[in-house]
């Protein structure tokens, strides 16, 4: 199996969809000011006591106040306040880790009326981006996750990951730690750090060393709180962090900064898979130059086709998501009903798995599979799903089918679900139901590039249609581009773009910026 990443950066959003032998298994979308991501780290100020949940409210610049709850503080948080407030006394000099003691663990059983007050400084971590109409989840065990160590001040355990199976090599990691970790830091030691050599391991841990020292610099100098003291590295690079692997063949992106960006991370990390970070300089979008865009449509929605006419119902609660296969039209099975419905459940299986990637989605997944009268048939069933599953990195539950042929499946939700809206309002006519005549509407981008040269003096620039009217302006000897280039200048490109509608269109400049042309008199 060979994955790819394809990085889509535009002005106001970033895009990342990764592939597995060119078919879309994980996309993520994210607007460019949004701030509020998990790992972020704030010195902030309790806001508000909630002593019947046994937990707080606490500022962090979002409209709705971050939640913590007592059990989220951790067991070291007295420490951690301590070396708080050496910290804060001194702006000039930080007070070093080494220095710091050890404070009395946090009882469980606790409450957070005694530990905490209206107006308190805390330092905490967000572990939940805001999902519906919920604010940010918080917790005070700050963490620095990297490639293959994550650091965890105020601990001084070193744990090593379940997934490395074996003893000797678990017993390595964990006396190699323990050898070069300094005092006061825990270690927990991820899966890919496996066979690493010491000089590989400890150059991560003093970039993370280097973090947090980074933080508590930001956090001595702090003045106005809620005050944004660590912001995890881009979603572009934290999405490397955790899934690159060696079957990465190529990393492609259309920006300039974040192509770097990309190349020191990867370097830095793999210096051999430094060349399969590439530029995309393509003249199509660069989703489209990869039939992401196509499969993006196909792919969200209610309604999800899969083989031989079969398709799933997705449905999205408050409290769950609701799952219904269907076998569709598709001509029943020689062998029987029972084959054909186990056919059908074993395709779902492939796609419902796919899909929790894709959309991302949390919380409880009911599946209402068709039903099966053959024991061995349900648990192959449970049996592919959980097979299926073994790529997803999320933290998740399968339980066997119910007796009423349903599948409860938990998966960690950390994010709001990837919802694409593929129904849209017309954009040609507004939503009024009337377009101006289609054979129209090449004079009314003719208009616009008149415009463009003749009124605002803008020489180069790319104008994005449909690609069947892209097809129908390209096409003859003498065709419409060539006419408009002849008259307006070479400086006009046209370029097909699956993302639009029919008779929708789009101008960039020259750095790709858009160019805001729209008028909806086009449409009366």
């Amino acid at each position: 199996m060979t994955s790819e990443v394809v990085v889509d950066v535009q002005p106001k959003e970033i895009s990342i969809a990764l592939l597995e032998d060119k078919r879309l298994v994980e996309f993520q979308k994210e607007g460019l000011s949004v701030s509020f991501a998990v790992g972020n780290v704030y010195l902030a100020k309790v806001k508000k006591m909630m002593p019947g949940l046994n937990a707080c409210f606490v500022n962090v610049g979002y409209e709705r106040d971050a939640f913590l709850h007592y059990l989220d503080l951790g067991p070291q948080f007295n420490s951690y306040q301590k070396y708080l407030k050496q910290v804060v006394s001194d702006r000039k000099k930080l007070y070093p880790m080494a220095k710091a003691t050890m404070q009395p663990e946090l009882d469980k059983e606790g409450s957070v009326q005694n530990i905490l007050q209206p107006g308190q400084e805390v330092l905490v971590q967000v572990v939940k981006e805001p999902i519906s109409t919920k604010g940010p989840r918080l917790t005070c065990e700050i963490s620095f996750p990297g490639r293959y160590l994550v650091l965890i001040p105020f601990s001084d355990k070193v744990s090593v990951s379940s997934k490395i199976k074996s003893s000797e090599e678990r017993a390595r990691l964990k006396q190699l730690l323990q050898s070069i970790k300094p005092k006061n830091f825990g270690v927990i030691v991820r899966t890919v750090a496996e066979g690493k050599r010491v000089a590989e391991l400890d150059t991560e841990l003093k970039i993370l060393l280097k973090r947090w020292e980074e933080t508590m610099t930001k956090v001595q100098k702090a003045t106005k709180l809620p005050e944004l003291v660590y912001e995890e590295t881009s979603r572009t690079v934290a999405m490397l962090r955790d899934l690159f692997n060696p079957s990465y063949e190529n990393i492609y992106i259309n920006d300039e900064s974040v192509f770097n960006e990309v190349k020191d991370y990867v370097t830095l990390i793999a210096p051999e898979s430094a060349k399969i970070v590439k530029k995309y300089t393509g003249k199509l979008p660069i989703f489209d130059n990869f039939d992401i865009t196509k499969q993006i449509k196909s792919s969200f929605g209610k309604t999800v086709s899969y083989k031989h006419g079969a398709y799933l119902i997705i449905e999205h609660t408050e409290a769950l998501h609701v799952v219904d296969v269907n076998s569709g039209n598709r001509a029943k099975s020689k062998d029987g009903q029972e084959a054909n419905a186990l056919d059908v459940n074993l395709g779902a299986a492939d796609e419902l798995a796919r899909q929790l990637r894709l959309r991302d989605m949390g919380g409880i997944i009911v599946v209402d599979f068709i039903d099966m009268n053959l024991a061995e048939d349900r648990q192959k069933l449970y049996e592919r799903m959980c097979e299926n599953m073994k790529k997803d990195r999320a933290r998740h539950n399968i339980l066997p089918l119910s007796k009423f042929g349903l599948m409860q499946i938990t998966r960690q939700r950390v994010r709001p679900v990837m919802d694409v809206n593929v129904e849209e309002t017309c954009p040609t006519c507004f939503g009024k139901g009337t377009i101006k005549s289609s054979y129209l509407f090449t004079d009314i981008l003719e208009g616009k590039i008149n415009t463009l040269v003749n009124k605002i003096g803008m020489k180069q620039f790319a104008l994005h249609v449909h690609p069947y009217v892209a097809a129908y302006i390209n096409q003859g000897f003498l065709s419409l581009k060539r006419k408009w280039q002849m008259k307006y200048g070479f400086g006009v490109k046209i370029i097909p773009s699956q993302k639009l509608a029919f008779l929708q269109y789009e101008f960039y400049d020259g750095n790709g910026q858009e160019i805001d042309m729209k008028e909806e008199v086009d449409s009366k």
